[in-house]
């Protein structure tokens, strides 16, 4: 049923040979790794906003375009840094290899713990500001908004689990209409305010204090959301069509000119209208002005949900690729590095699906809480990749490494001064959470790498191993023991397979009573079979204590060199309902069982046939066979 499920869900596996046909090119890469800067419009205007309304009053509506300005250059640096890593890293893997290779382990791990927290925030954000969006223009929807964040995660995860090809088709164009909505929306109201428009007065009830340096810092820090998923681009370097290196520096350069002119345009726009949006979502209360209630402004509050929506699909593509990166230098677990039936990381889309959810419910949808947490983890991992690139200007130099030096370097100063403005701004509205997370994720990767190294360390193999590399003499020697609960055809099976594998069988038995034991024995003479049956007596009802002591006692008479199989009998029924009724005795035994070297388990399934087929058999109707039985 779950196959069949799956299959609906997310369609046929591909080969491996399909590979090459599942990457995209400039016109599906920019929707899709565009998307989450892109929808930042939606938002991160009116989080300015929601800093200098408060404290300046009406002045608020002339100081954001200083700090707008200040967001756009701090945009175009970043570009023409993450160019240059998308010229020396096509790989993929971003901030995290780059820090790693120039700036030592811990600067790199850091940059990936960093970065992933940011992904995982970005799918939470998104998707809680793109539900306020609809919420605003659709009042009713309001009582519904954590199962609408939820269901659309869950809609987001499919989605992606479909694969790269069909995944870009889904949530690419969306991201298109979003952009000709919004393009629309700032040439309709400078149209307008050209006619003669003017905007009514808005209600600010704020009192007006003076304009302050830090006041200005910190609607910066809120506002830097804005240039969230610039990174993306780089991170997935390999998820485009060759030449993979030019298609993705050709989707940076257009997603820094289209945030340049969304961003740049709405918030200029919203300077004229006086939009406050405290009282609702800045990009739909502002299209109700130059539109009014018709059609294009349903179009914008659409369009403006469904970007924001699918802004968390930047983080679907780059979170998976990010880990599975991580997961090949062993710092986070291998699964992440594995692709799934549509050659997507899917364990990598399922994780961050499953953490932005609980995000979600936790923080209760609210994006400004949400929004506290936000943009410190990506300006981190910023800082660190560009630092790391000034670090491979300095070592390696070649042509203009002069220029490409200064471009790094003080991408790095910016990004660095942006991190300590949110960290200190943003402190007591969440950034602590994420301060406080990163030093604990990179904790956790450094023990997964330290265990990886000492598994390979146990398990590699050299020439000094003689005596194990001696396989065809230093064989060992097998002795078999079948626990058997009762004699049945599972049992049975079993002991017959026992023998075909060693001829020192035993048949092991925990019995709780004497009575049970009796009837056992007398059952067991049905086989008429040289394998011993061996009957332990449990006054406590333990059933592995008894074994475990039986193999290590002077009856048994271990030698080292054996190697003890033991046989587990079990039985699988057809429904999943029926395996409620039945205990999984046998699963707490491999477990335990396993923990010894000299011992190896292995279990022998009997299926049995569905109910109805062998009721059906008996020929009776079922109230004379419960009356029978």
């Amino acid at each position: 049923m779950f196959e069949k499920l799956k299959r609906i869900l997310i369609g046929k596996p591909l080969p491996n040979e399909a590979e090459k046909t599942e990457k995209y090119g400039v016109l599906w890469g920019l929707p899709i790794l565009s998307s989450d800067a892109i929808s930042s419009v939606a938002y991160a205007g009116q989080e300015i906003l929601f800093v200098l309304l408060p404290a300046i009053g009406f002045l608020a509506f002339k100081e954001i375009q200083i700090v707008t300005s200040a967001i756009i250059i701090l945009l175009f640096i970043l570009m023409l840094s993450y160019r240059q890593t998308i010229d020396n890293y096509p790989n993929g893997g971003g901030a995290f290899i780059v820090a790693k290779d120039n700036l030592g382990v811990l600067a790199g791990i850091v940059a990936g713990a960093a970065l992933s927290v940011d992904y995982i925030l970005t799918v939470a954000v998104s998707i809680s500001s793109g539900v306020d969006q609809i919420v605003t223009a659709l009042e009713f929807l309001k009582p519904y908004k954590i199962v609408l964040c939820l269901f659309l995660v869950l809609f987001l995860m499919i989605g992606n689990l479909r694969g790269i090809r069909e995944s870009s088709r889904i949530f690419g164009i969306p991201a298109y209409a979003f952009m000709f909505s919004i393009l629309a929306l700032i040439i309709a109201g400078y149209v307008k305010l050209k006619m003669g428009y003017v905007p009514p007065e808005p209600k600010i009830n704020y009192p007006s204090h003076p304009v302050t340096l830090i006041l200005l810092l910190k609607a910066f820090g809120s506002g830097c959301t804005a240039l969230t998923g610039v990174e993306a681009v780089s991170n997935a370097v390999p998820n485009f069509k060759e030449p993979a290196t030019k298609h993705a520096k050709t989707v940076l350069l257009l997603l820094s000119l289209i945030i340049f002119v969304l961003f740049g345009g709405t918030t200029l726009l919203a300077t004229h209208y006086h939009v406050v949006p405290t009282e609702g979502a800045m990009l739909v209360l502002m299209a109700g002005q130059v539109f009014g209630k018709t059609f294009m402004y349903y179009v914008v509050a659409a369009t403006t949900f469904i970007i924001l929506v699918f802004a968390a699909n930047t983080a679907f593509s780059g979170f998976p690729m990010l880990v599975a990166v991580m997961a090949k230098e062993e710092f986070v677990p291998r699964q992440l590095s594995m692709k799934g039936d549509k050659l997507s990381y899917s364990n990598g889309i399922i994780i961050l699906a499953a953490v932005s959810a609980i995000l979600i419910l936790v923080f209760n949808g609210n994006v400004t809480a949400l929004i506290g947490l936000y943009a410190i983890g990506v300006f981190i991992s910023f800082t660190l990749s560009q630092l790391g690139m000034f670090v491979r200007w300095l070592k390696n130099k070649g042509s203009y490494w002069h220029i490409k030096a200064f471009i790094n370097g003080f991408g790095a100063l910016t990004t660095f001064v942006v991190v300590i403005i949110i960290a200190i701004t943003k402190f007591r509205e969440g950034a602590w959470i994420v301060v406080l997370l990163i030093p604990l994720l990179v904790f956790a990767m450094i023990k997964v790498k330290l265990h990886y190294i000492a598994v390979a360390d146990q398990l590699r193999v050299t020439p000094e191993d003689k005596e194990l590399l001696d396989v065809e003499h230093n064989i060992y020697r097998n002795r078999v023991i079948v626990p058997i609960e009762s004699l049945n055809k599972a049992s049975i099976r079993a002991l017959r397979f026992a023998k075909t594998i060693s001829d020192n069988v035993i048949a092991f038995n925990v019995s709780i009573n004497e009575e049970q034991a009796k009837k056992l024995q007398e059952r067991y003479k049905m086989l008429n079979c040289s394998i011993p049956l061996v009957i332990r007596y449990s006054p406590y009802r333990k059933i592995l204590e008894p074994l475990l002591e039986y193999i290590k006692s002077e009856e048994y008479n271990y030698q080292k060199g054996d190697m003890i199989t033991v046989i587990i009998p079990k039985f699988t029924v057809q429904r999943w309902w029926q395996k409620i009724l039945h205990n999984h005795t046998w699963l707490f035994i491999e477990k335990e069982l396993l923990k010894h070297k000299h011992i190896v388990v292995s279990v022998m399934p009997l299926q049995l046939k569905d109910d109805y087929v062998v009721l059906k058999k008996k020929n009776k109707p079922l109230w004379k066979v419960l009356e029978e039985d």
